[in-house]
């Protein structure tokens, strides 16, 4: 892979940039007001993604060991209480969870953003896309292995089979995260870890945080269920219309394996997803119905909010990232 992220992103306002100070200086007492935080804006959602990655791989400059600075963590449940809020009041909730997963296999004409790639899509804009995505593909299922050790039975076999094959099944040059990293390459973007951090907007970031977020408390298990459930049933139908994209855009083979890899193991996936994982849990502890549609619902939201950022700024002819490709 090339450089990954070298240094600290420059801040995005307020929030960020009272966090990243507190990044920089251990012995800094920095507030960080959330008042007039928009709980879906570029500024709250890179903050608590730089708490976040404090978790994954760290941050350069920042010693390891402020992972459970607990300056930090008071930061980050502030941004996590906005940003769960503010999905919760933005979905309509419920407790159907076989109904909510029902909904998601009703194959839907191709509109949006990937509608627009299809009938009239340039090779910038999919490039774009591949920005956009590199936030979450080049940690493809990291987030969601957190909640393994907080279950049991078959909804935690189940889950784990799923993850062994986005993990390469025992082959790292399998990883999913390896082949959108090729994928990258391919289209001669930068393939390193966070490179692109610094041209990827809100919507993105708060597609990968809710994922942390879910991932990362156990209360929330249902929660991230729910969600990577949703993620893998429409998984091989979009990767089914990506492969027809980039074909039409004659892209690298290695563009156009990432996606054909997902379209057999996502058939595959979303039926385990559903009968053993979502099934198992649910079994197991019928009260977390509520969470797992939670997790559906609010995938869904966030997705069509990257969606309409897309295409609002592909249709006025603009570029639907902070800065431009290197």
């Amino acid at each position: 892979m090339t450089t990954s992220l070298t240094a600290l992103p420059a801040a995005r306002g307020p929030v960020s940039a009272a966090l990243l100070e507190i990044l920089r200086d251990p012995g800094r007492q920095t507030a960080v007001d959330l008042r007039d935080a928009d709980p879906f804006g570029d500024d709250l959602h890179l903050a608590l993604h730089l708490c976040y990655e404090l978790h994954y791989r760290g941050l350069p400059g920042v010693d390891a060991d402020r992972e459970w600075d607990t300056a930090l963590l008071r930061i980050r449940a502030q941004l996590e209480n906005t940003f769960r809020s503010a999905l919760r009041d933005a979905v309509p909730g419920g407790s159907d969870a076989d109904a909510e997963l029902d909904a998601l296999l009703t194959e839907r004409d191709a509109d949006g953003a990937v509608g627009f790639l299809l009938a009239e899509g340039e090779w910038w804009h999919v490039r774009e896309l591949f920005a956009h995505r590199s936030v979450y593909h080049l940690k493809e299922a990291d987030p969601h292995a957190w909640v393994i050790p907080r279950l049991s039975g078959p909804a935690k076999a189940g889950l784990v089979a799923v993850e062994f094959d986005e993990f390469g099944g025992g082959h790292a040059d399998r990883v999913h995260a390896k082949l959108f990293a090729d994928l990258l390459a391919a289209a001669d973007l930068p393939d390193g870890y966070l490179a692109l951090l610094e041209h990827v907007p809100g919507p993105m970031l708060a597609l990968v945080n809710m994922m942390s977020m879910f991932g990362l408390h156990r209360s929330s298990r249902g929660a991230l269920v729910g969600h990577f459930a949703a993620a893998e049933i429409t998984t091989a139908p979009g990767a089914q219309r990506m492969d027809r994209i980039l074909r039409r855009l004659d892209a690298p083979e290695a563009c156009r394996f990432f996606y054909t890899e997902h379209i057999e193991a996502d058939a595959v996936h979303e039926q385990v997803m559903r009968h053993e994982v979502v099934g198992g849990l649910l079994a197991a502890e019928p009260e977390l119905a509520a969470d797992v549609v939670l997790g559906v619902q609010a995938t869904g939201f966030l997705e069509a909010q990257l969606d309409q950022h897309l295409l609002g700024c592909w249709r006025a002819g603009l570029s639907s990232l902070r800065r431009p490709l290197p």
